[in-house]
């Protein structure tokens, strides 16, 4: 068998890092598309593909890393190491080449057996279980460790890819981020692990115990810094009758703290929060701007900000926000109340949190008993309502920050808070039809204001 076998080369395309920033994340649009370039071995009967691969295996094929990311990688071997005949082929998507380091870990060990197993059962087009999602049922989804669990959605995005935003000065922004709102600093940190080995590297924190928690698995991963997207926030104000120097001040000594805290030079993106007082916000802006300035943050954006609140930053700002952080769930209507067409027409791209409701607590338990969104959540395959929930986000172009659970603040559990990452992040892979995206545009309830939790400033604030 092996002496019929006639060696060569056909064809290898060079790796391609044209999609990836210097910071590492991968730069696209959204949705992402297939860049459609294959490896490609033609004319080879099975019989002899398989002898051909395996001697390949031997010599050539490998994991290896390039920077932050592991590529599968093959070798150029000699001529004398191919096979031509008639009639198969064999392809090989190096659009599912790139993954995030920390999934990468657990992966490269297997990666090589797990391709030589493909090829021996058949199934070539698919290419290691460790590097993309095969297809799979509904019910079943990985978690860290290779075990799997529970229903719900697949375990992971196409070619391994957070799709991105690019902001100003050549900032790519992951727009789907974990938020660790309420958490305790061990909960904190635990889900920043879990979302890590899941590829959601955006972190979405509070100054505090929740920044406590992310610094400690900051200390305990020191390599993982230039994997990750590190955004959290300026604290309320809080000061009724306070001096704009004052709230100055006060925002600059908490950059500081946060980066010493954190044990980095930088954070990825600084978000202010509002104030009843118009000169209090533009004054903190400015220390923004400033720590953009000194590279103590890559981007900034705001939190909660209504129309008016907009409007006074904007009124003295020398650089405008790339964000505007505000809730955003099916019933509020696709323009949330205005708010959106409003930001997005100033060049301030919406980031939401809350996609399944916030406060009261009959807001979440509506959504996530909605007859509507569970019959087209059972369409796509045993989808959950907040899966559905979060893709009507998405796919009206927004960001979104998203907690692990319907469990507000809590990530004790950890194969719960597993299951959850893995879900939400999944509602990356795939799409909602027309119709179903207009029958949930339709939706007038749960009705709620976007910028629930801002200050007294903007109508409508929670507890004013």
């Amino acid at each position: 068998m092996i002496t019929k076998l006639r060696r060569g080369l056909s064809e290898y395309l060079p790796e391609d890092d044209r999609g990836k920033s210097a910071e590492g994340h991968t730069r696209e649009t959204y949705p992402p598309e297939q860049d459609g370039e294959m490896i490609r071995v033609t004319n080879l009967p099975l019989i002899a593909l398989v002898v051909a691969l395996i001697i390949a295996g031997a010599s050539g094929f490998s994991i290896r890393r390039d920077g932050a990311t592991p590529t599968f990688a093959a070798r150029r071997p000699s001529s004398s190491l191919l096979a031509a005949s008639s009639r198969s082929e064999l392809r090989i998507d190096q659009g599912i080449s790139r993954l995030p380091a920390a999934a990468a870990a657990a992966s490269t060990r297997t990666t090589r057996d797990d391709f030589f197993r493909a090829i021996l059962s058949g199934s070539a087009a698919l290419v290691s279980s460790s590097l993309i999602d095969p297809p799979e049922p509904a019910s079943a989804v990985d978690l860290p460790g290779g075990r799997r669990a529970g229903p719900g959605g697949r375990s992971s995005v196409p070619s391994g890819k957070i799709p991105t935003w690019a902001l100003r000065n050549g900032v790519d922004f992951p727009i789907l981020a974990l938020n660790t709102a309420g958490m305790s600093a061990a909960d904190s940190r635990k889900a920043t692990d879990l979302a890590v080995s899941c590829g959601l590297t955006h972190i979405d924190f509070h100054p505090g115990i929740e920044r406590d928690g992310v610094a400690s698995y900051l200390r305990s991963n020191p390599g993982m810094r230039e994997q990750l997207f590190l955004n959290t926030k300026i604290r309320k104000f809080g000061t009724p009758g306070g001096s704009p120097e004052e709230a100055a001040k006060k925002a600059r000594d908490q950059i500081d703290e946060d980066l010493a805290v954190l044990g980095v030079d930088s954070v990825d993106m600084l978000m202010l929060r509002d104030d009843p007082e118009r000169r209090v916000m533009q004054a903190q802006w400015k220390v923004l701007e400033d720590a953009l300035a000194e590279g103590k943050t890559r981007s900034v954006g705001l939190v909660n900000y209504c129309q008016g609140s907009l409007d006074a930053i904007l009124e003295t700002c020398t650089i405008k926000p790339s964000v505007n952080y505000i809730m955003a769930h099916v019933g509020m209507g696709r323009d949330l109340k205005g708010l959106k067409s409003y930001s997005e027409k100033r060049g301030i791209k919406i980031f939401s949190y809350g996609q399944t409701g916030e406060l009261p607590e009959s807001v979440p338990r509506e959504i996530l008993e909605s007859p509507l969104l569970g019959r087209i959540g059972k369409a796509h395959g045993g989808r959950t309502a907040g899966e559905v929930a979060l893709r009507w986000v998405l796919q009206n172009g927004m960001g979104a920050s998203v907690r692990p659970t319907s469990d507000f603040g809590k990530c004790s559990d950890g194969e719960s808070c597993g299951v959850g990452i893995r879900r939400q992040v999944g509602c990356l892979g795939w799409t909602l039809t027309k119709g179903e995206m207009a029958e949930l545009d339709a939706m007038t309830s749960p009705d709620d204001n976007p910028t629930l939790f801002s200050s007294s400033g903007c109508p409508g604030a929670y507890g004013t």
